[in-house]
């Protein structure tokens, strides 16, 4: 898991503020800050990701831990001149906070239990992209150290261009997810089988990562970062019936098992549409490449059956995950695409990437044709610009996607992306491997 305090990118503060022992409290500073960044939603520990919600949540009452440091993010779209401020209060007592930001450390003395603006400085942006403050617990009496509601920005601050979680707080701390979405072959029809690798490189394999491979209208296939003692292969089939809740499906709309590897696991999900899940415990490495197989046709009775296979370094062989059938469905495979996401909000101050090879179809006929075309797209998170930290592209003839950790170089919504063709076919024998659906 890479250090989330070696943030790619990161453009560290470039101004001087003034150092001051005492700090002045204004009852009318609010007026004067337009953009209220909340701590809440734009706020991790570096380097401690896991302890990210219990100090935050909960009005901060589980800041007590002098080790922690607070790290709060928000993006500038142009060169302007800010003040800064802070919206915080102590449970009682007396406390003492460290204000951060590149060459400024400012200790701030705190004795007001009601919550009020605090004004720190002046900050001078020179460059847009992704910017920070950071808050230290120096001393305390009462238990906690302090609740910091808002990081306040004034001056020349507009919410037209300062951009950060203002809402929707659980996706936009995932982070903005990430999508190729490719393009088959003009004249290629009636496809049933579809192949991709990816490889993950080491320090990317952050967990609550999902590196979806195998996407298509009807599901997706992929690996995942669980968490620092467990992986998994994940494959799952949305059930044609609309509802975020497994329970409500009726039954002649439920996803059906056919078939599963020896290994894998099978139940239902929900929260996200509702259907058929599958996994593999699977102890995946990075630099290690991975091949992906999926299998779609549709059956005689308005059903079309889904299989996943993923191809084991090790043994050399092709690992069957599972089978389903999806009632009132008659297709063969389409929307082809691959995505990454971070689906565990604590881990999503880091940046992590995966790489995508030689991606091939197959129709009916058992005829292969290359992928070497793919535009990028990414979620509503950064639709909204509550986060930039967004790539993708081409590089050593593999198509990429990044997402997390709030670097600055992000991608151009529908970028289109051409990669060489390699001519390296899939080594797989059909004949076999429908043996096992």
């Amino acid at each position: 898991m890479k250090n989330i305090l070696l943030l790619c990118g990161m453009i560290m503060f470039p101004f001087l503020l003034s150092a001051q022992t005492k700090q002045p409290v204004d009852k009318s500073l609010s007026s004067g800050y337009p953009v209220a960044v909340p701590v809440q939603g734009n706020s991790w520990l570096p380097g401690n990701a896991s302890e990210t919600s219990r100090t935050i949540n909960r009005n901060m009452n589980g800041w007590t831990n002098k080790e922690d440091v607070i790290r709060t993010y928000f993006y500038v779209q142009k060169v302007c001149k800010l003040n800064v401020a802070i919206e915080a209060s102590v449970s009682s007592g007396t406390s003492v906070i460290e204000l951060v930001t590149g060459k400024l450390r400012k200790k701030i003395t705190l004795t007001n239990t009601s919550i009020k603006p605090i004004a720190v400085g002046k900050l001078e942006i020179k460059t847009p992209g992704y910017y920070y403050v950071d808050l230290k617990g120096v001393s305390k009496t009462a238990r906690n150290f302090a609740r910091v509601s808002n990081i306040l920005l004034g001056g020349e601050a507009d919410k037209s261009f300062i951009r950060f979680v203002d809402e929707d707080f659980y996706f936009g701390r995932r982070g903005p997810s990430v999508h190729l979405n490719y393009k088959i072959p003009t004249g290629v029809k009636d496809v049933e089988w579809y192949y991709n690798e990816l490889e993950v490189n080491k320090g990317d394999d952050v967990i609550g990562s999902y590196f979806m491979a195998n996407g298509f209208g009807e599901g997706y296939f992929g690996m995942q970062v669980n968490s620092a003692t467990e992986r998994r292969i994940l494959f799952s089939v949305w059930s044609p019936y609309n509802t975020d809740d497994p329970k409500a499906i009726p039954a002649d709309e439920k996803i059906k098992l056919i078939a599963k590897g020896e290994h894998t696991q099978v139940g239902e999900f929900g929260n996200e549409g509702s259907g058929g899940q599958s996994y593999l415990i699977y102890d995946w490495k990075p630099d290690v490449r991975y091949k992906f197989l999926l299998h779609g046709k549709p059956q005689t009775d308005n059903t079309t059956t889904y299989t996943a296979w993923i191809f084991d370094p090790q043994s050399a062989e092709w690992v069957l995950i599972a089978s389903f059938n999806r009632p009132k469905t008659s297709t063969y495979l389409r929307g082809f695409h691959s995505f990454v996401e971070n689906f565990i909000p604590d881990y999503g101050a880091t940046s992590r990437r995966c790489n995508y090879y030689n991606q091939w179809v197959a129709d009916k006929e058992n005829n292969w044709y290359e992928i070497t075309g793919a535009t990028f797209t990414y979620d509503a998170t950064a639709q909204a610009q509550r986060r930039f930290d967004y790539a993708g592209g081409v590089e050593d003839n593999a198509f990429y996607l990044k997402m997390g950790g709030f670097f600055n170089e992000n991608t151009t919504f529908r970028t289109s992306f051409i990669r060489t063709p390699t001519g390296i076919r899939p080594e797989v024998n059909i004949g076999k491997l429908r043996l096992a659906e």
